[in-house]
């Protein structure tokens, strides 16, 4: 299961609105026959699912074989016919998977029809890992709303730019570099007007052909401003949206993004946290120091008043990179509980 997971990561953000899926078929082992995998991931939209990529890597040899596969098959047609029939066809013993499908159109359906034709079917290996890296997928199937990652960068006095608006560059390359593979795996990328008007950002990944998080120019996640796109912005072709935060997501959730990446500024990171909409934030610091009140915040609104209404979450991660810091933390409390 965990080797499906890895492939299932190498194609985050290239599946949109299809779920990033990885599947393994392990053969019956043959006396004096090597033992081999065969791994597959889900295609982009109109292509095959993993299984279906799984199973065609390992054709005759998937006959008695266990599938294990990080979310339940599909039962339905979409853009591609039901991936249980062609479990079934392939002559699959036996299907472990990673979590249940949300999806009011599957939902337990694939793994009562794998059932039903006879196939033996475990659930809730490695949930908990799958939930995790799903975790995009399973809120917009609940919600109907995409996940949102907060990202920013800040000096260790938590400033994100001088009094000048001038913010370029607080951290070093290697953070840099982080932040664009974590564009990478987001389907847009969401600022302010004003960022754009002061920064004139292109909001594109930009990485090397060898990154595995390479993006080419027909790959580029989706460029959101909120508010009126300046005429000759290098962010263009943008979408221009206004509204509530929770207005936007809604949008985009009915565009089928299934994970955006809010980028700022002050006043739409403020505008996204006040409302708690974030679901994790990712933070960049610099070991640097403005070193006055007058540089700017992190946020651009009103806080709380009082200790007791302090927002508190949990750290998830702490990554060094190069001379800076990367701390990805998310709001607290219990985490995603596992499907099965």
């Amino acid at each position: 299961m965990l080797r499906a997971v890895d492939a299932a990561e190498r194609v985050h953000g290239r599946t949109s609105p299809n779920p990033w899926v990885g599947a393994v078929v392990v053969p019956p082992v043959v006396e004096g026959t090597p033992s081999v995998w065969f791994t597959g991931a889900t295609a982009p939209p109109g292509g095959p699912h993993a299984e279906v990529t799984a199973l065609a890597a390992a054709g005759a040899r998937a006959r008695g074989s266990t599938l294990y596969v990080t979310l339940e098959p599909c039962c339905h047609h979409g853009r591609t016919p039901p991936c249980v029939e062609a479990v079934i066809d392939a002559g699959v013993g036996r299907v472990v998977i990673g979590i249940t499908d949300p999806d009011p159109q599957v939902d337990g359906g694939g793994i009562a029809r794998l059932r039903q034709a006879g196939v033996e079917v475990e659930v809730g290996v490695a949930a908990e890992v799958v939930t995790e890296q799903l975790a995009p997928y399973v809120a917009h199937r609940r919600t109907g709303r995409p996940w949102v990652v907060l990202k920013m960068a800040a000096t260790l006095d938590g400033r994100i730019a001088a009094p000048d608006g001038s913010s370029r560059w607080i951290t070093g390359e290697e953070a840099r570099v982080d932040a664009h593979r974590l564009r990478a795996v987001c389907d847009a990328v969401v600022v302010g007007a004003g960022t754009v008007r002061i920064d004139d950002p292109t909001l594109t990944v930009r990485l090397p052909e060898g990154d595995p998080w390479f993006r080419g120019a027909d790959e580029q996640p989706v460029r959101v401003v909120l508010g009126t796109v300046p005429d000759g912005a290098a962010v263009t072709p943008a979408i221009a949206l206004t509204g509530t935060p929770e207005a936007v997501l809604d949008e985009l959730g009915a565009r089928g993004m299934l994970q955006v990446l809010v980028e700022g500024g002050a006043t739409v990171a403020h505008g996204f946290h006040s409302r708690g909409l974030v679901d994790r934030y990712v933070l960049y610091l610099a070991p640097a120091l403005f070193g006055g009140e007058d540089a700017r915040s992190l946020f651009a609104g009103p806080g709380v008043t009082t200790i007791d209404d302090l927002w508190r979450g949990e750290v998830r991660s702490v990554t060094s990179l190069g001379g800076d810091i990367r701390v990805e933390f998310a709001p607290s409390g219990p985490s995603s509980e596992p499907i099965v």
